[in-house]
């Protein structure tokens, strides 16, 4: 790669960069986060702790917009595939054969000429701050519980299958369900699980690699907690221009 290369690039980075606006920015720094870098032409928001090994203590648990803020931390690079998360949700919450509440995408990285390396990146609801699926639904079926901050469709009998929040979620993590006749998606196991003592997700639970961390963002005594503000710690979330804020973060650790 020439110098010319080399200030293309940092060129675009800047310019995505500044794509993410000042709300959202002030909104990362309040969780504990700082922008370092935007992936794959804007797709990927790259993020470090704001704490350091030195630093006094953690932000206040008031910061949070939510207490419990449930979190999903996804350490990506342990994932060897097997399933056996996805097995547990559709036995967990009845998911039919032809939809999801979560998967896993295969990722193909060209080393050098011949030789290439294959990750694998689980995906699911984000349960998005800013959620569009929420904004746009026509009959409030679906929203974000001001308590917990899970967006669910609460209110099912309202659903009338209009598919305007499929469109907008930017994560593909909805799916009409046949039987029912309304949308489904990853609620974090609320109904199945949480909602009733449960500490964890199915998937979570059944990871045998350790690759999905389910907790508190608000408690910093949480696994997760101490995973997203861990000195050096590389930090991600998928599609951050689309201003949805998620809460489910891919770390390097």
């Amino acid at each position: 790669m020439n110098d010319k290369d080399v200030q293309r690039r940092e060129a675009l980075g800047t310019d995505r960069r500044q794509e993410i606006s000042l709300l959202e920015r002030r909104a990362l720094l309040k969780l504990g986060f700082a922008i370092t870098g935007v992936f794959l032409g804007g797709s990927v928001l790259s993020l470090v702790s704001e704490r350091r090994a030195d630093a006094a203590g953690a932000p206040a648990i008031g910061g949070y917009p939510y207490n419990p803020h449930y979190t999903m931390v996804i350490r990506e690079r342990h994932c060897i595939d097997c399933e056996l998360c996805k097995e547990a949700c559709v036995k967990t919450n009845g998911v039919p054969a032809y939809g999801y509440r979560t998967t896993i995408l295969e990722k193909r990285r060209a080393l050098e000429e011949g030789k290439f390396e294959t990750t694998f990146m689980p995906v699911l609801c984000n349960h998005c701050n800013k959620p569009p699926c929420v904004r746009v639904c026509p009959t409030t079926a679906t929203w974000k519980d001001k308590t917990t901050g899970i967006v669910g469709i609460y209110r099912p009998s309202l659903c009338i299958g209009c598919k305007t929040c499929m469109t907008a979620c930017p994560y593909n993590a909805r799916y009409f369900n046949e039987e029912r006749r309304t949308i489904d998606k990853c609620d974090f196991c609320f109904a199945s699980r949480l909602s009733k003592g449960e500490k964890t997700t199915a998937c979570a639970a059944a990871c045998p690699a350790d690759v999905r961390v389910f907790g508190n963002l608000a408690d910093p005594g949480d696994r997760v907690y101490r995973l997203l503000h861990a000195p050096e710690t590389m930090i991600w979330v998928l599609r951050p221009e689309t201003g949805a804020v998620p809460n489910v973060f891919y770390v390097n650790t």
